[in-house]
C-alpha cells in the first residue's frame, strides 16, 4: 500500500516540488566543469571562432543522466536583437554538435557515477531582464510607481 506523506512531499509529481538539492549540487558541478572546458579546450568549428559562450545554468534531470545547459554569448546583451540571433543560433547549433566530445571531457572532470549527456540552450533570462527593465523604464510606469511614495509625504 502506498503511503502518501504530505509533508515531505511524497506522492507528489516530482516537477510540482522543483529540483532537489542533489540535482541542483550536480548541476552546479557540471556548471563548473563545463567552464573550465570551454575554457580550455579549443573545439575546431567556423560557428564557434571568436565567440565566448557563458554557461548560466545547468538543469539535470531526476536521474543525473540528462543535462541542459542554458548558455548566453559573452556581450550578447549589447548586440541589436537581429544581430543577436545571427550569433547566438549557430553558436548553439555547433556546441550541441559537439556535445558527445564535450562529454567525453566532462566525464575525466567530474566524480559522478554517470556523465550526464548535454543539450544546450540558449538562456532567456537575459531577454526577459531587459524587457521587464524597458517596461518599468517607461514614463508611464515610472508615474505609477512615484504616485504612492509622494502620497506618503
Amino acid at each position: 500500500m502506498k503511503r502518501n506523506d504530505h509533508k515531505s512531499g511524497r506522492g507528489q509529481k516530482p516537477e510540482a516540488l522543483g529540483p532537489t538539492q542533489r540535482q541542483l549540487r550536480a548541476g552546479e558541478l557540471v556548471r563548473h566543469a563545463l567552464v573550465e572546458i570551454l575554457r580550455e579546450e579549443e573545439i575546431h568549428d567556423d560557428d564557434l571562432n571568436g565567440v565566448s559562450v557563458t554557461v548560466t545554468e545547468v538543469r539535470c534531470s531526476p536521474d543525473l543522466r540528462h543535462a541542459t545547459v542554458f548558455i548566453e554569448p559573452l556581450g550578447a546583451g549589447l548586440i541589436a536583437s537581429e544581430n543577436k540571433a545571427a550569433t547566438v543560433k549557430p553558436a548553439i547549433e555547433a556546441l550541441n554538435r559537439h556535445a558527445k566530445y564535450l562529454r567525453g571531457i566532462l566525464g575525466r572532470n567530474i566524480d559522478m557515477k554517470f556523465t550526464p549527456a548535454l543539450r544546450f540552450l540558449h538562456d532567456e533570462s537575459f531577454n526577459e531582464a531587459s524587457r521587464i527593465d524597458a517596461l518599468l523604464a517607461r514614463p508611464d510606469v515610472a508615474r505609477d510607481l512615484m504616485a504612492p511614495d509622494e502620497d506618503d509625504a
